[in-house]
C-alpha cells in the first residue's frame, strides 16, 4: 500500500504506458508524486516511429524492420508473419530463447529504473511469467485485482485481447472479461487497452482500429468509476472523453512522450 499523505495534504499520483524501453525518462516519471502506475508495455519489439530501435531491427536490421511495419500497416499481416518466419528461420538460436533473452536486458534495466512504490500490470507485448524475476520489493504487479491509495481504490487490468498480431500477452474475451469482474467497482480503473469505443481505439499514424474491450466498457458504463485510464493506441483520434460520469483518459505514448500523466485529489 502507498504511504498515505499528512492530513489535509493532497496525494499526487503519475501514471505512464506503453514504456517500449525508456528507461531514462522511467526513472524520472515518480519525481512529485506519491506513487507511479504503469499500465505496461515495457518491452520495445519494433519502433513503429523509429524502425532502428528494438528487438526486431536489432536481430534483422533496419531495411526488414520496414518491410514490416509496411506490411502490418497495409494490414497483410499474413505476407508479414511470412517475411517474420523466414528471417527467424535464419537464426541459429532457437526465437523464444532469443526473444526471450532479449527481453530479460531489457526489462533489468526497466524494473531498475521504476521508483517505489510503482504500481504495475502487464501490456499486450509484456511476458508476466519474467516479471516476477525483476519486480524489486517497491513495485507492486497487479492484474485483476486492487489497492488502495491514498485513500482511493484503484484497479488493475493487464494484457490485450487477441489479434492477428499475436503479441506475447494477448488473451480470451471472456478471460479478460473475468478479470474486470473481479476488480468490481474501484475509483479509478487502470487498464492496458482502451474500452471499445472507435475514438479511443482508433490509431491516426498505423490507420487502423486496435483492439478495445466490450467488457470494459460495459464495467464503466455499470459501475462508474472516477477515471478509466489506460494505453495502447499510441495516437488516438480522441485522448480523452467522458463516459457518463467516467472520464477516460488515454495516458500517452511514453515511449514518445517521457511525460508521466499526473492525477491529484
Amino acid at each position: 500500500m502507498a504511504p498515505t499523505p499528512a492530513r489535509n495534504h493532497r496525494t499526487r499520483v503519475h501514471v505512464v504506458s506503453d514504456v517500449h524501453g525508456n528507461a531514462r525518462d522511467l526513472a524520472r516519471a515518480g519525481e512529485g508524486a506519491h506513487a507511479l502506475i504503469c499500465l505496461g508495455d515495457l518491452v520495445l519489439f519494433l519502433d513503429y516511429a523509429d524502425h532502428s530501435r528494438g528487438i526486431f531491427p536489432d536481430l534483422f536490421g533496419v531495411e526488414n524492420a520496414d518491410r514490416i511495419v509496411a506490411l502490418r500497416t497495409a494490414r497483410r499481416f499474413e505476407e508479414a508473419r511470412a517475411l517474420g518466419a523466414s528471417l527467424w528461420a535464419g537464426l541459429r538460436e532457437n526465437r523464444a530463447t532469443v526473444i526471450e533473452e532479449a527481453v530479460r536486458k531489457q526489462y533489468a534495466e526497466l524494473f531498475a529504473a521504476f521508483p517505489t512504490p510503482t504500481y504495475a500490470t502487464y501490456g499486450n507485448v509484456d511476458m508476466p511469467p519474467l516479471w516476477r524475476e525483476y519486480a524489486g520489493p517497491g513495485t507492486t504487479v497487479l492484474d485483476g485485482e486492487r489497492v488502495e491509495i491514498g485513500g482511493r481504490v484503484f484497479g488493475f487490468v493487464g494484457g490485450g485481447l487477441r489479434t492477428p498480431m499475436r503479441t506475447p500477452y494477448e488473451i480470451s474475451d471472456e478471460e479478460y472479461a473475468a478479470k474486470i469482474e473481479a476488480v468490481g467497482e474501484v475509483d479509478v480503473l487502470c487498464t492496458h487497452i482502451p474500452p471499445e469505443v472507435p475514438e479511443l481505439v482508433y490509431d491516426t499514424v498505423a490507420r487502423r482500429f486496435e483492439r478495445g474491450s466490450r467488457a470494459l466498457l460495459d464495467a464503466i458504463r455499470r459501475s462508474r468509476p472516477r477515471y478509466a485510464l489506460f494505453g495502447h493506441v499510441h495516437q488516438p483520434l480522441v485522448q480523452r472523453m467522458r463516459i457518463g460520469a467516467t472520464e477516460c483518459v488515454n495516458v500517452g505514448h511514453f515511449a514518445s512522450t517521457g511525460t508521466p500523466w499526473a492525477l491529484e485529489w
